[in-house]
């Protein structure tokens, strides 16, 4: 996600923002902005985002285009991430005599701009997906009680921003345990409750637990569910599944599907960001190792109590307050009568 805009004599001359993954990128937008205004371009100043690319990809570069324009000065708030392209577009415009400015890195606007797009910074670094773990509970922590009981904790306008996060992703994952307490879709609906063609659903089912009659295994967008077993998994089974949806074979250990090995195939396929929302026990495993890199937890004003009610974060828990998951860039939101609690996990390393 990038936005730019052209100015000339302290007046806005050209506007633009890359609309889709393909399509011209922010510069040329606002280039094309301009010459339908019919403003003169040549002296002005660029002010973009992110750094100008410098390759040909799905469109030519955007520092030739800079410079066929005549553009005199380009501001950038961040340079691009990817190790084949930082910080060289910056060059060629400067060997070509445009003057320069990059934001601080630690600056606000920086800081700003790299939000923008912190899934797909991750992705074209690290290869893997961003991974986001979303949970709604109590102000006590649970997410269903004893029994599974589960359906609604929060009220609808926290289930509409859930919806806008599954929107925003590539794919959402859930466990095989929530599948056989909810049997969930893992659609996108719109207003009126209508599906439309999901994301990927994956679910993590070491023993090809999965029911054929299970929703995410049988209706229309069925193509769209991959199930992730483990050499473990009775074959009989993982035959049945593979009539109906696709199934990954993946490694295990101690009985649970590698994560690590997940995700570096799911970075592989394309997938950028990855909304998990599992069970406890599929949430605690996504932060204990390291791997989930921000949090979506939802917060209702209710109080559900009971040693046995499900947590929305379970695993071994930290055995020291020194092992604490420790969250920053912390955000705090009111969702209807629900609070919503937005923020990365643990040091900034990416």
């Amino acid at each position: 996600m990038v936005g730019a805009v052209l100015v000339r004599g302290g007046k806005v001359i050209g506007e633009g923002w890359h609309r889709r993954a393909g399509g011209p990128h922010a510069e040329v937008e606002a280039l094309r902005d301009a010459a339908r205004r019919g403003e003169r371009v040549r002296g002005a100043t660029l002010y973009v985002t992110l750094e100008p690319c410098c390759t040909h990809g799905r469109t030519p570069p955007c520092t030739e285009a800079i410079l066929a324009a005549g553009i005199r000065r380009v501001v950038v708030a961040t340079t691009d991430p990817n190790p084949n392209h930082a910080g060289k577009g910056l060059e060629i415009l400067r060997s070509a005599g445009v003057k320069v400015d990059l934001a601080e890195a630690a600056s606000e606007v920086a800081t700003e701009a790299a939000r923008l797009n912190e899934a797909f910074n991750h992705w074209i670094v690290q290869r893997t997906p961003f991974v986001t773990v979303k949970a709604a509970m109590t102000l006590d922590g649970k997410i269903a009680t004893a029994s599974g009981e589960s359906k609604w904790i929060t009220g609808e306008p926290a289930r509409r921003m859930g919806m806008h996060l599954r929107f925003a992703s590539d794919a959402v994952l859930v466990g095989i345990n929530t599948v056989l307490a909810d049997n969930p879709s893992l659609t996108v609906r719109g207003p009126g409750g209508r599906s439309r063609k999901p994301l990927r659903r994956i679910v993590l089912d070491a023993l090809a637990r999965t029911p054929p009659n299970a929703m995410l295994a049988s209706d229309e967008f069925a193509a769209s569910t991959t199930v992730v077993v483990s050499r473990a998994a009775p074959a009989q089974r993982v035959r049945a599944l593979a009539r109906q949806v696709r199934v990954v074979v993946a490694p295990a250990q101690t009985g649970r599907i590698n994560l690590r090995w997940l995700l570096k195939r799911l970075g592989a396929e394309g997938v950028t960001r990855l909304l998990v929302e599992g069970g406890g026990e599929v949430n605690a495993a996504f932060l204990e190792a390291g791997l989930a890199k921000r949090v979506a937890f939802f917060y209702a004003p209710k109080i559900l109590g009971g040693r046995d009610a499900r947590r929305g974060v379970a695993g071994e828990g930290a055995k020291r307050l020194t092992d604490l998951i420790q969250l920053r860039e912390v955000e705090w939101r009111r969702v209807g009568e629900d609070l919503m609690l937005s923020a990365r996990v643990g040091k900034d390393q990416d």
